[in-house]
């Protein structure tokens, strides 16, 4: 771990040892952190609503209000309509998309929603059978070792991971061996493993595997790349964005000479899911697929803000590790899921204040170190962003179905009643039979709506009207069906709980 000063005094380390690599994992620590740390005891053997058991990645008691199950069925029903009709909401209403990702996706259909606002979906269709043919390969000793060590210390509290070698564990080894052959040039980095995870608790381990490739390559690209530089300058960004949003929390860090790779490394290579409690996980992750790398830097903002925004907070925290003490332990209070929602979606930053902001950076960065190692593709800032710049086919999206039921086929003898051939001679005459008895039937229909009408008529007749004008419209008949339906005003009221 090298460090270097900079002209404006704060000093910048190097952290290339951060990646997963065989050495740095050889005596089994994990920079990502402990078991312990993260998911806390169990008190419990009872799973709670996520399945972790005890409640251990849930911090606050009321961290999560369960939406009602009316309201959650028309939501459920509204996403349903929205995957099944992808393209057409995301091209014409993507803003009711956003919407809707942000009052948080239905938990049955989350899985299947973030494949498709990651493109997932796409890239899977796209690539029939590489993950059988990935997974079925024997995969590169020095990162299968490494990638076995990092199993046992994912939600081992989560019902899923909780048994080692269990079918969670077994399918996590599954994604990330078949990632580095995916990706030989990149390997395996260890804060891939909770994104994994946190994929294969929502869906199949072909799904996961591309949402964790498009995570990899559109979301974040270059964060889990050799010397780890990608974060490194969203470690600038984020430092630079602070300095507008949140004034005394930027000079305070600065002060103590506080580089940002020191506490937002685990936030943003493992996109807070080993930090929040979980139901906020579930709802950042949900903006997160949908608009991208901003909702990352406005959850690290929000905190950043809460913790050290005011100078009464700051009188408690005045040296270097007391600050670092109070962002490695961050108050239960600024993660409850609604507060922290409201305060990400109030923040000012925007994707264009993202990528002027990297262009600064960037800049910067070339000028005092010179040039980046591994120049990573161009980041997408969310679901439409991925759409646009891969426009997927109507077979792409199409959603097959998830329990196929094959009733085998009886064949039938030639000498049963049943026999589904009937003879030449009974067929033809059936169909005579047929169409003559339709064309009784319409006649008699017909004379029958005739007689109808013209009884209608004469009781109208009847009827004066001591109002009538002589450009009066004739009154419609009682039956005739308004253009206002039931059906549409239900939709309208459906709507206003989204």
């Amino acid at each position: 771990m090298n460090r270097k000063q900079e002209p404006n005094g704060r000093q910048v380390t190097d952290y290339g040892s951060l990646r997963g690599t065989t050495e740095s994992l050889a005596d089994g620590e994990s920079s990502i952190g402990s078991d312990s740390e993260i998911n806390g005891s169990v008190d419990e053997k009872q799973p709670d609503k996520y399945g972790f058991i005890g409640g251990a990645q849930q911090h606050t008691g009321d961290s999560a209000k369960d939406v009602p199950p009316e309201v959650l069925r028309q939501r459920e029903g509204k996403w349903l309509d929205m995957l099944n009709n992808w393209d057409k909401w995301m091209v014409k209403r993507h803003k009711k998309v956003r919407l809707r990702c942000q009052k948080g996706i239905p938990p049955a259909l989350r899985g299947r929603a973030w494949l498709y606002l990651s493109g997932g979906k796409v890239k899977r269709e796209q690539n029939r059978g590489k993950f059988e043919e990935l997974d079925s390969q024997p995969g590169d000793p020095v990162w299968l070792d490494v990638i076995e060590k990092d199993l046992y210390r994912q939600f081992p509290f989560h019902e899923m991971f909780v048994a080692r070698g269990g079918h969670g564990q077994q399918d996590l080894y599954r994604v990330l061996k078949a990632y580095t052959l995916y990706r030989p040039d990149e390997g395996y980095c260890q804060a891939q493993a909770p994104i994994a995870a946190v994929l294969l608790m929502h869906m199949p381990a072909e799904d996961a595997f591309w949402g964790l490739v498009q995570i990899c390559e559109k979301y974040l690209p270059g964060y889990y790349s050799a010397g780890l530089e990608a974060i490194q300058l969203d470690g600038e960004i984020l430092f630079a964005l602070l300095r507008r949003v949140s004034p005394p929390a930027h000079r305070h860090l600065k002060k103590h000479k506080i580089d940002p790779i020191l506490y937002m490394t685990e936030w943003f290579m493992c996109a807070f899911s080993r930090t929040l409690p979980w139901a906020s996980v579930l709802r950042v992750w949900d903006m997160f697929f949908c608009d991208g790398v901003k909702i990352i830097f406005r959850v690290g903002l929000v905190l950043l803000k809460c913790m050290l925004g005011s100078h009464d907070k700051l009188k408690a925290y005045q040296g270097q590790y007391e600050t670092m003490e109070l962002l490695r332990t961050v108050d239960p209070r600024y993660m409850q899921e609604g507060f922290l929602v409201r305060e990400v979606l109030e923040v000012p930053v925007s994707e264009r204040d993202i990528e002027k902001e990297h262009h600064t950076q960037l800049k910067r960065w070339t000028e005092n170190r010179g040039e980046l190692h591994y120049k990573s593709p161009p980041r997408m800032h969310g679901a439409k962003a991925i759409m646009t710049a891969e426009p997927p086919s109507h077979q792409d999206l199409r959603q097959n179905p998830t329990i196929i039921v094959e009733l085998p086929l009886t064949p039938a003898s030639p000498d049963s009643p049943d026999s589904p051939t009937p003879q030449p001679e009974t067929e033809k005459k059936t169909k005579e039979e047929n169409k003559e008895r339709k064309s009784q039937k319409k006649s008699k229909d017909a004379t029958k709506e005739k007689k109808g009408k013209e009884k209608k008529k004469a009781l109208l007749e009847d009827i004066p009207n001591p109002y009538a004008l002589p450009t009066d419209p004739q009154p419609l008949p009682k039956d005739t069906p308004l253009l206002g339906s039931n059906q549409s005003l239900s939709s309208n009221e459906l709507d206003t709980y989204l």
